[in-house]
Parts: structure tokens; C-alpha cells; sequence
């Protein structure tokens, strides 16, 4: 939006900055938080701090400040916005995501080279885990987490030791691993589990593990990054969040995520909190088939399933193409000849299965649960391109499984308004919680728009 468009929202936005500011104690931090929404809304290329304070006539070390050194809470603002997000949209599903932040050198806290689907490779970059709250109409941040790969926390590094057994090509091949480690851990780059192992059970030298240990708490001191905040695996980020908005009084219609959050772990978590989901999977993935024998147990031998598990790849094909089904789960807008009508739509199926995975718990009769194992498989292809794991009941249609599972495409344009409109990716300070107000603010923005988008969809400005 340029001067003259805000200027005629300045009521709107006076109001909604008050209710998300209102637990800030003093008043110059409320002034501070509605400039900072007023930056993030208005036209410019850049939506770091200097150039937004050149726009809004402030000094920026005042932005800075507010950002940086100010004690204002953003959880709390986030507990407000995840309220008026749910309310607004009245979400179908909560999605799991996560998205890149491409960086120069190693100081902005979570910064290493790691594989990012933002840049499509691996590259020096941030990494953050996301929650969004979604309808085919609307979508909006709940929630954030900064992840920190294993060049951020000291307890990642390999155990020390000073002496080995091994000779020769072993004692080279231990060194040459320790090294690399040490190269990896000094530059920020993450540390593969095959280098670690490499390395050896006993890891690097003592005086080594010293050293990096202390280079990377002088990195989390730099980057106040908290003590209890360490490297875990993203999924793990995922259900704290979903843990904190449980405990602000919210409960998602289902969880859904692609096959980064579709691990054993994380379904029998949400499972165990009575949490519906729609989680995709690999094929590798291992199931029996809902109507597998189970047979009782003998002697020290527990009850267990008739054969061995098979790989959701193999149970797709044993079914076939005779149960796919022609699906639409949405009206896109790219209309062609061929596809007058903009039908997103796909060939499907769904099979009841049992899952294998070692974290799935049993019953105290040995019984796996059933769950739905949905599969998309187009007529071109020898084989599915899409694998589906869903706790939702057994008779759930399958169209409502689909448009479910495809639900995701919302939080790529969460993504592309927060970043290339609201400058989510602009934050050019170097704090943990800088980076985590920053990205509050620019979900606050969002809500602002799409508020807007709803109750006035032709209002200018809106992307």
C-alpha cells in the first residue's frame, strides 16, 4: 500500500495495533509496534529497518531498539493473533510447514549450509517451522520456530576422547572425519550423520571438543540464542507448537504436512494427544493391511501379524488402478482449453492399513492401529507419486481425504505475501529474538490484510 491507501485504513489499523499491542507496558513501545506494522504494510522493496525507517521518517536505531533490546513479549502477541486467526478463518486444518531464509556468513542465529526447498538446494541459509491455521479461502501464521541444526548446540558434538586402539587406515580415516567435523562445526555447516560416525564412537579429541564447544556458545551468546533452545528435529518443533496453542485453548480440526512431518514419532504423538492428521509419507514406509491376521502369541513370543510388513509402495500396487477414483478438490484459476473450468483434480485411492514402524505403539492385545493410507497415482505414471497417512475415521469419503491432504497449497501463498509483500525474509538482525519479533510483526501484517481481504475484498493494496 502507498501513504494515501494506509492514510484511509488508519482507523483500522489504529484499532487492530491496539488489541494486539495492549499488553505492552509502556507506551512508547505500542507507538513503536504500530510503526513497525506501518513499515511492513507500506510499499518498498526492502522491509529491514533502515530502509523502513527512512519511509516513516524515524530514526532507525528507534526500530532497532524495539526489535533488539525492548522487553516486550512476542508470545504473547502470537497467543492474540493465533485467537483472531482462528476466529476469522475458522480453519479446516492446522498445516505444518517450513521455509528458507537465504544468508550471508554465520552470525544470524540458525544460520548454516543445509538443504532448503526455498532455494532448491543446499545453500547458507535460516530455516523456520511454521503453523498455519487454513481454508481454501484464507490462511495465517499461528506460530513460529527458528530451527538450529547441530553447528548450534554443543551437545551435538562427538563425545571426546584421547586414546584408540585402532591402527593405520583406521586411525587416518578417524582423523581425516574429525577434521571435517571440526571445519563443519568452526563454519556453521552441518554435520552429516555419516561424517559423525566417521569420526568414530569416540569422537574428537578432547582438546578439539573444547575448542569448538567454545566457539559455538560464543556464537549463542552473540546470537542470544536461550539456553533451552537447542537442535531438534523439525517435527519435534512442530508439536511444541502445536503443544502451546493446545495449551492457549485451541485444538486444530486436523494437523496436515508433507512428508518431513510424516515420521512414526509424530503421528503417535498426535495420536496420543487425540489430534487428527493428514501426514504425508515415503513409499518405504511399512504397513500390513488392515485385514492381516493377527496371531496370538506362544511362550515368550508376543502376538504378532501373519508374514512381514510391506512397504506402502508394494500395497498401492497390489491394490492397482481399478480403485482409483477421478478426484477435484478445488477450482484453480490458470483456465485452458483443455481444463475450461481450472479443476485441480488427480486419480486417488485409499486402503485401511496397519502401520509397522517401531515407534507405533501396540494395544495390550498386540494390535497396531488401523489408519488410512491414501495414494495419488496419475494415468502416466507406472506407479503412485503421493503417499498419505490419516487417522480420520474409516468412513470418511474420500474426496473429504483429498481436499484435505491438498489443503497445503494455502500456506505457499502464506508464504509468498509474507515474504516478497511483508519482507519475512528481510530481517537483518542477528538476535534470536529479534528474529522471532520480526517474523510476529510481519504475521500480524498478514492478519491486518486478510482481515481486510474478507470483510472488503475489493480494498486496494491487497495481495
Amino acid at each position: 500500500m502507498d501513504e494515501r491507501e494506509l492514510a484511509e485504513l488508519r482507523t483500522a489499523l489504529l484499532d487492530f495495533a491496539d488489541e494486539m499491542f495492549a499488553g505492552f507496558a509502556r507506551a512508547d513501545q505500542r507507538a513503536n509496534g504500530l510503526r513497525y506494522l506501518r513499515g511492513l504494510i507500506l510499499d518498498g522493496q526492502r522491509k529491514s529497518m533502515q530502509p523502513m525507517a527512512e519511509r516513516l521518517g524515524v530514526d532507525h536505531q528507534q526500530l532497532q531498539q524495539f526489535m533488539t533490546s525492548s522487553t516486550w513479549d512476542y508470545v504473547a502477541v502470537r497467543r492474540r493473533l493465533a485467537a483472531q486467526i482462528i476466529d476469522l478463518i475458522e480453519p479446516v486444518a492446522w498445516v505444518l510447514d517450513d521455509t528458507g531464509f537465504a544468508k550471508d556468513g554465520d552470525a544470524s542465529p540458525g544460520v548454516a549450509r543445509q538443504y532448503s526447498g526455498t532455494l532448491g538446494k543446499v545453500g547458507n541459509c535460516q530455516i523456520a517451522v511454521s503453523v498455519h491455521a487454513a481454508t481454501t479461502r484464507a490462511s495465517g501464521v499461528l506460530d513460529w520456530r527458528l530451527y538450529l541444526g547441530a553447528s548450534w548446540d554443543e551437545d551435538c558434538l562427538p563425545a571426546a576422547t584421547t586414546a584408540t586402539t585402532d591402527t593405520g587406515a583406521d586411525i587416518a580415516a578417524r582423523q581425516a572425519a574429525r577434521r571435517k567435523v571440526s571445519r563443519a562445526m568452526t563454519s556453521g555447516r552441518t554435520v552429516s550423520a555419516a561424517t559423525l560416525a566417521a569420526a568414530g564412537t569416540g569422537g574428537i579429541s578432547a582438546a578439539e571438543r573444547a575448542e569448538l564447544s567454545q566457539r559455538i556458545s560464543a556464537r549463542r551468546d552473540r546470537a542470544k540464542i536461550p539456553a533451552t533452545e537447542g537442535h531438534r528435529p523439525k517435527w519435534e518443533l512442530a508439536l511444541e507448537m502445536i503443544d502451546e496453542l493446545l495449551g492457549w485453548g485451541h485444538t486444530p480440526p486436523a494437523v496436515v504436512g508433507d512428508a518431513g512431518y510424516g515420521q512414526a514419532e509424530f503421528r503417535t504423538a498426535l495420536s496420543e494427544r487425540d489430534l487428527t492428521y493428514m501426514l504425508a509419507t515415503t513409499p518405504a514406509a511399512t504397513a500390513y493391511r488392515a485385514d492381516t491376521a493377527l496371531v496370538p502369541g506362544t511362550g515368550r513370543r508376543k502376538p504378532h501379524y501373519e508374514g512381514k510388513a510391506s512397504t506402502l509402495k508394494d500395497l498401492a500396487l497390489h491394490a492397482g488402478r481399478n480403485r482409483l477414483r477421478h478426484i477435484t478438490w478445488r477450482q484453480g484459476t490458470k483456465r485452458t482449453p483443455t481444463n475450461p473450468d481450472a479443476d485441480m483434480s488427480g486419480h486417488f485411492t485409499a486402503l485401511r492399513v496397519r502401520p509397522a514402524a517401531t515407534a507405533i505403539p501396540r494395544d495390550e492385545n498386540g494390535v497396531l492401529p488401523e489408519v488410512w493410507l491414501m495414494i495419488e497415482w496419475p494415468p502416466d505414471k507406472d506407479e503412485p507419486t503421493d503417499y498419505w497417512l490419516s487417522n480420520l475415521p474409516a468412513d470418511t469419503p474420500l474426496k473429504t481425504l483429498v481436499r484435505l491432504a491438498k489443503i497445503r497449497w494455502r500456506i505457499e501463498h502464506d508464504y509468498r505475501e509474507l515474504k516478497t509483500g511483508l519482507g519475512l525474509d528481510h530481517f537483518e538482525g542477528r538476535t534470536f529474538t529479534g528474529w522471532h519479533r520480526h517474523a510476529t510483526l510481519v504475521s500480524a501484517a498478514q492478519l491486518f490484510l486478510t482481515t481486510l481481504r474478507l470483510h472488503t475484498p475489493k480494498a486496494d493494496g491487497q495481495t
